[in-house]
């Protein structure tokens, strides 16, 4: 394998010895995703800075405008999907502002190391770490079936199954943001068209058309706010976060695999590498 910038090595020096490597899986964790949160910030706040500069005494504030929209997107997008969806979508949508943090290569270079005991020591041996393997509950779940005796066919269709549910569940979650940014435009032009036809009912005081034409187009600013601003990022946002929980989960998987069918771990090396991508990819073996 070419070791090439982007390639890292791993620190183990133990991989052509005797000896076996001391086996420490990085516990994952939760950091808060500041370019989520200040992208939405510094966004509305260049917004409300626009606003606050401006010549005239226009006021954005109007209560029905933004009971028609928000609470009009919450019930056109509730018909949509079912109440376990989106008690499910607030979990997940929470979890993509405070995400879950796993580096793929040192994830990549522990299960290596455990390649290597199960290769040398044999599968019963990976019982041993089962303090180091439930810090991912995953990755334990799918060494204890190996442990139990499932074979290696078995292990990837089950593990397969769970996967794909997986990135069904978080698809759904992150479907649902995209449908409410395509609905709340559409319920601020529909919170609009009121306001039209309020001040279309009112047109013998003449007085009343500005201040009635700027309430009615307060729906459709809103409206773009809530879909452009906030659900659609917030959409590619949660689609992102599954494409890299789905990466640790086939990492995982295919280690998981490997260990089954008692292959070198130098193939699994290869396997693990054409998985990851060009900057997580390493070197474990000279």
């Amino acid at each position: 394998m070419s070791s090439d910038a982007s390639t890292k090595k791993s620190s183990n020096k133990n991989a052509d010895t005797g000896k076996l490597p001391t086996i420490r899986f990085a516990k994952p964790y939760t950091k808060a995703d500041f370019a989520t949160i200040l992208g939405l910030t510094f966004a509305i706040g260049l917004i409300v800075l626009a606003i606050a500069m401006g010549q005239s005494n226009a006021n954005f504030f109007n209560v029905p405008s933004l009971l028609i929209v928000i609470l009009g997107t919450m019930a056109a997008t509730s018909t949509s999907f079912t109440g376990e969806e989106l008690a499910r979508a607030g979990q997940v949508i929470a979890k993509s502002i405070v995400r879950r943090i796993q580096k793929p290569s040192t994830l990549s270079v522990s299960l290596i190391d455990l390649a290597l005991i199960a290769k040398k020591k044999g599968l019963l041996a990976l019982v041993n770490y089962e303090k180091e393997l439930n810090k991912d509950p995953f990755l334990a779940h799918s060494i204890q079936m190996v442990v139990d005796g499932y074979n290696a066919e078995e292990v990837q269709r089950l593990l397969k199954l769970e996967i794909a549910a997986l990135s069904e569940r978080h698809k759904r979650s992150a479907s649902i943001c995209r449908r409410a940014s395509e609905i709340a435009p559409a319920m601020g032009l529909i919170g609009t068209l009121v306001g039209l036809v309020q001040m279309l009912a009112d047109l013998e005081n003449p007085e009343a058309i500005g201040p009635a034409m700027a309430v009615a187009l307060l729906t459709t600013f809103y409206g773009a706010i809530l879909g452009t601003v906030i659900m659609a990022p917030m959409a590619i946002k949660l689609e992102k976060n599954t494409t890299d929980e789905t990466l640790i989960k086939n990492l995982i998987s295919t280690a998981t695999i490997s260990i089954a069918r008692q292959e070198n771990p130098r193939r699994l090396e290869m396997l693990l590498n054409s998985e990851l991508p060009p900057s997580e990819q390493i070197t474990y073996f000279d």
